[in-house]
């Protein structure tokens, strides 16, 4: 009799004890992780990079080999160089015709005067009047002429300004840098390694901001809603277990089956939904442990 007793009494209390430690939903914490690939082609000169280390945004942690970009700018540099070189100057080159005309202008001034007081033949003022007609023709000819060949020079220009640009981007490029401030999870290159552009260098992650993706059953989307705040419970393993103060921020619209690994309070073969709740860490979370929600 006090042996069926005992077993009474020990499966009261782990009744309450299962009671006590129920939970709405469970799954793993992650951090949005990404992926970071070299944009530029060509060795990796150095390469300041070590998993586990903590990186800036924008803060530059190796640098692929740049030689031959910077030798072709230079090419295309001289290139404009002398483009910009050969560019006509408008006013000097039709400086000797408009003098010419300006000349002739004030003889045929001074031929008028002639004529009016019976000094001067009027074929003389015909003549002059001739070649300041034959030297404008020439002066719109050369001034068209110049002004094309000019247009030309900044297509040309332009075009060799863009291919520096290009250049310019692709040298900026070779720089490996984090585009977020986080924490390396992963390296996958080292210094001397010949990497072309969408070679995986590191994977990077923000551990401030974590996520527990838990899973819910139906009956339990009543309840939640974005912005709701819930208890998160981290299993650190053994009976080490703290709690974190959670906010939903983002709810499936489509169900799916209980994933293997997560334990809900019906059967794996009900459908869910997946919750992200997010969750401030403090140090101690890790992508992959294993939490809970109290709703």
């Amino acid at each position: 009799m006090k042996k069926l007793y005992y077993l009474i009494c020990a499966a009261v209390l782990c009744s309450a004890c299962a009671s006590e430690a129920e939970y709405d939903a469970c799954g793993n914490f992650e951090a949005d992780e990404i992926l970071v690939s070299s944009q530029g082609t060509g060795e990796v000169i150095w390469l300041n990079l070590t998993e586990g280390m903590e990186v800036g945004e924008k803060e530059v942690l190796g640098q692929i080999d740049t030689l031959q970009l910077h030798l072709q700018k230079e090419q295309l540099q001289a290139q404009l160089n002398s483009l910009n070189s050969s560019r006509p100057d408008i006013e000097s080159q039709v400086a000797s015709l408009k003098s010419q005309i300006r000349n002739l202008k004030s003889e045929k001034t001074r031929v008028e005067n002639l004529i009016i007081r019976g000094a001067a033949p009027k074929k003389q003022l015909d003549d002059i009047s001739t070649q300041i007609e034959v030297l404008e023709r020439q002066l719109d000819a050369q001034q068209t002429s110049l002004r094309r060949n000019s247009t030309a020079i900044d297509h040309n220009a332009s075009a060799l300004k863009a291919q520096i640009s290009l250049l310019e981007d692709k040298i900026s490029r070779c720089r490996i840098s984090s585009p977020i401030s986080g924490t390396v999870l992963a390296k996958y290159v080292n210094a001397g390694e010949m990497v072309a552009a969408g070679t995986p260098v590191m994977k990077v992650a923000d551990m401030d901001a974590m996520y527990l993706r838990a899973y819910f059953t139906s009956d339990l989307l009543p309840q939640l809603s974005l912005g709701k705040e819930v208890s998160v419970i981290a299993d650190f393993g053994g009976e080490q277990q703290y709690e974190y103060k959670g906010r939903v921020v983002w709810i499936s619209d489509e169900s799916e089956f209980t994933p293997k690994a997560i334990q809900t309070r019906n059967t794996r073969a009900n459908l869910v939904y997946a919750v992200k709740i997010a969750v401030e860490n403090d140090g101690m979370l890790k992508i992959g442990m294993y939490g809970e929600v109290q709703l």
